[in-house]
C-alpha cells in the first residue's frame, strides 16, 4: 500500500529560501545556502527543479494544454503522472487539482535534482503540457522586534508618512473585505472585531503545526522552530504571529480608546492561512488566490467573503512562475487588487516571486527618513514605496502593529514594532480598500494607476528604483472620490473596432488618436487588452509609440489559456502623450486564431 505523500515528505527547507526574506530586528541580511552538494540538473535549469535555492523539490505544478483529457479529468491527470514516473524511474502521484486547474504531483522522496530534472524533461516533453514548475517555498518577510496612535509614525508623520489621517476624512474602507494570505490570525482583541471568516489552505500537517490539513479555520498556532528543524544549521526561532501583525496595520479596530490603528479600519480582513513551520508552498498560495477572489478550489466551500484586496507579504526566490501568474491574472480579472511585498534581500524585485509578477502591486519599504529601507528590493517590477521601517539601529522606527508575546503557542495579545516590506505592503492594501470603499466602481488597473499617480517623490533616496515614489493615502483618497486635490489618472482613449488577428501570421495594428493631453506619458500609462484567442500563449503584443517607439507587452509562450483580458503598465515617460498610439499584435504559431475586440490607453 503507498504510503500518502504527507507521510514520507520531507519538510523542505525554509533557510535555504532566497535571500533571507526575513529582515531580523538587530542583523543584515544574509543568504542561507544548502551545501549538500546535489547534482547538476542538466539540461533542465536549476530554477526548474527547486523549491527554494539549493533544496530539491519535492513537488511539481503541471499545468495542462485546454484540449488535453488530463486538463479536465484527475483520473488521466493520475495516470499521466504515474507513466511519466515510470519513464523516470520514478514514482510519482498526483495529488490534487488546484484552483487555477493545474495538477500537483508529488515526486516521492530522497530524489536529487538530476532525478527531478528527469521528470521535468518528461513533461516538457509532452506537447499536452502547457508547463511544469516546481511547487516552491515562500516564507514571511519580516521578523518581530519589539500602544498607541502617536507610535504611528507611518500613518501621518511629514517626513515620510503615508497621509492616512486626511483619507478617512473620506473613507475608513467600510463594504470591503482585505484577503491576508499569510500565517494565519491569532486573537487579539484590537483587531478581532473586524476579522470574518478565511480558511487554512496548508495541505500540509507539519507545516501546518496544528495536527491536521486544510480546514475552515485559520487560527495560527505558532510558527515557531527548533533548531535544524528546517535545515542544519539553523538555530530555533520564535513564532512570528506575522499575519496579524499584517492585519493590525490594515485594519485594526480605531477610535476604540486602545492599542493601534489600522489604515483601513473600517474595512474587514479575511485571514488564509498558508504558511507554517518553514515556510508554505505555491499551491497553497495559488489555492488561496483562487478563493480569496471568488474562484473554486475543489474539497474548499464557496467563499462568502470574496476579498477585492489580496495582501501577500510573502515570497521565495526565482521570477514569477506561469502557475502563480496564472492564479493572479484570475484574481485581478475578477476584480480583485492584488498587493504583494517586494522582498527584503537589497537586491532586484524581479529575482523574486510573487513580487516579479505582472498585475500585482509591488512593493518597496521606506525607512522613518524617507529612503529606501536597507533591506528592501528594488528595481523595474516595484510600483510603489510605502513605510517599511527600520528597527536596526532604534525599535521605534519600524511599524507598529498588533501581536501575541506567545514564544510557540498562542500567549498574551500585545504590540511589537517590525520591519520588512512585509510591512510596506499592507499599507498600500489598506489604502487599496479605502479606495474601493470610496469609488466601487474603480478596476484594479485604476487602483494601481491612482496610487502611482499620486505618489510624492521620496524624501529620501532610492538606488535601483522605488517605483513611483511613496504612496499619498490622502491625495489618492480624494482623486478617485472626485474631491480637490490629486489625479485619477484615469483619462482614457479606447478602441472598439475589432480587428481579426489571422493564424501564425503578419501582425495586425490598431490605432488610438490621443489628443488633449499636455507633456509627456506617465511613468505608468495603464494599456488594456481585449482579446479572444484560443491559445495566448502564440501572441506577441506590442505598444507603438506615436513616434515609433515599440514596448513589448506580452511575448510568446507555452500559455494554453484562452483569450487575453488584462492591462499592462508602461513606462511611457519619455514619449509625448499627444499622437496616434498603436497595438500591434502577431500570432505567431500554427492552429489557433483570435480577435482584438478593443483596447485602451489610461494615462
Amino acid at each position: 500500500m503507498r504510503t500518502s505523500a504527507s507521510t514520507r515528505r520531507k519538510l523542505i527547507s525554509a533557510a535555504a529560501v532566497s535571500a533571507a526574506l526575513f529582515t531580523a530586528a538587530t542583523t543584515s541580511v544574509a543568504v542561507a545556502q544548502d551545501s549538500s552538494g546535489q547534482e547538476a540538473a542538466a539540461p533542465v535549469p536549476a530554477a526548474q527543479t527547486e523549491a527554494a535555492p539549493g533544496t530539491t523539490a519535492e513537488r511539481l505544478i503541471v499545468g495542462y494544454k485546454s484540449g488535453a483529457s488530463e486538463a479536465k479529468s484527475n483520473k488521466a491527470a493520475e495516470a499521466d503522472a504515474a507513466a511519466k514516473g515510470k519513464e523516470a524511474g520514478e514514482d510519482l502521484d498526483f495529488q490534487r487539482r488546484l484552483g487555477s486547474g493545474a495538477a500537483l504531483v508529488d515526486l516521492g522522496e530522497n530524489l536529487t535534482k538530476r532525478d527531478v530534472a528527469d521528470v521535468v524533461a518528461e513533461y516538457q516533453a509532452d506537447p499536452q503540457v502547457a508547463y511544469v514548475v516546481p511547487d516552491r517555498l515562500n516564507k514571511p518577510l519580516a521578523t518581530p522586534n519589539d500602544t498607541e496612535y502617536g507610535k504611528q509614525w507611518d500613518l501621518s508623520e511629514a517626513t515620510a508618512g503615508m497621509n492616512v489621517p486626511g483619507a478617512w476624512d473620506v473613507t475608513t474602507g467600510s463594504g470591503v473585505t482585505v484577503a491576508v494570505i499569510d500565517t494565519g490570525y491569532v486573537t487579539h482583541s484590537d483587531l478581532g472585531a473586524n476579522i470574518v471568516a478565511g480558511y487554512d489552505f496548508i495541505s500540509d500537517a507539519k507545516v501546518g503545526n496544528d495536527g491536521n490539513g486544510r480546514d475552515s479555520n485559520p487560527a495560527d498556532p505558532g510558527d515557531w522552530t527548533a533548531a535544524n528543524e528546517c535545515a542544519s544549521g539553523d538555530e530555533a526561532s520564535t513564532s512570528s504571529w506575522h499575519g496579524t501583525h499584517v492585519a493590525g496595520t490594515i485594519a485594526a479596530v480605531t477610535n476604540n480608546g486602545k492599542g493601534v490603528a489600522g489604515i483601513a479600519h473600517g474595512a474587514k480582513v479575511s485571514p488564509l492561512r498558508v504558511l507554517g513551520k518553514c515556510g508554505g508552498f505555491d499551491s497553497d498560495i495559488i489555492d488561496a488566490i483562487t478563493w480569496a477572489s471568488g474562484g473554486t478550489v475543489s474539497g474548499v466551500p464557496a467563499n462568502t467573503n470574496v476579498a477585492k484586496v489580496i495582501n501577500m507579504s510573502l515570497g521565495g526566490g526565482g521570477a514569477c512562475s506561469t502557475a502563480t501568474q496564472s492564479a493572479i491574472n484570475a484574481a485581478v480579472n475578477r476584480g480583485t487588487t492584488v498587493v504583494v511585498a517586494a522582498g527584503n534581500s537589497n537586491a532586484n524585485a524581479a529575482n523574486f516571486s510573487p513580487a516579479s509578477c505582472n498585475n500585482v502591486i509591488s512593493v518597496a519599504a521606506a525607512d522613518r527618513q524617507g529612503n529606501r529601507s536597507y533591506y528592501s528590493n528594488f528595481g523595474s517590477v516595484v510600483d510603489i514605496a510605502a513605510p517599511g521601517g527600520e528597527t536596526n539601529s532604534v525599535t521605534s522606527n519600524g511599524i507598529l502593529s498588533t501581536l501575541n508575546s506567545g514564544a510557540q503557542g498562542p500567549s498574551s495579545e500585545s504590540y511589537e514594532y517590525y520591519q520588512g516590506t512585509s510591512m510596506a505592503a499592507p499599507h498600500i492594501a489598506g489604502l487599496a480598500a479605502l479606495m474601493k470603499s470610496a469609488n466601487a466602481s474603480l478596476t484594479p488597473a485604476q487602483i494601481e494607476s491612482a496610487i502611482k499617480s499620486n505618489a510624492r517623490t521620496l524624501p529620501g533616496t532610492c538606488s535601483g528604483g522605488c517605483g513611483a515614489g511613496l504612496a499619498d493615502a490622502a491625495k489618492t483618497v480624494q482623486a478617485v472620490n472626485g474631491s480637490s486635490g490629486g489625479s485619477t489618472g484615469g483619462t482614457t482613449f479606447t478602441s472598439t473596432s475589432a480587428v481579426a488577428i489571422p493564424d501564425n501570421s503578419s501582425a495586425i495594428e490598431s490605432s488610438i488618436a490621443v489628443s488633449g493631453r499636455s507633456g509627456n506619458a506617465p511613468s505608468a500609462l495603464q494599456v488594456g487588452v481585449d482579446i479572444t484567442h484560443t491559445y495566448r500563449g502564440d501572441l506577441v503584443i506590442d505598444l507603438v509609440a506615436p513616434d515609433g517607439s515599440t514596448y513589448r507587452l506580452k511575448s510568446s509562450s507555452s500559455d494554453s489559456a484562452d483569450n487575453v483580458n488584462t492591462t499592462y503598465t508602461v513606462n511611457a515617460s519619455s514619449e509625448t502623450a499627444n499622437g496616434t498610439w498603436k497595438l500591434r499584435v502577431q500570432d505567431t504559431a500554427a492552429q489557433d486564431t483570435g480577435r482584438l475586440n478593443s483596447w485602451n490607453l489610461t494615462f
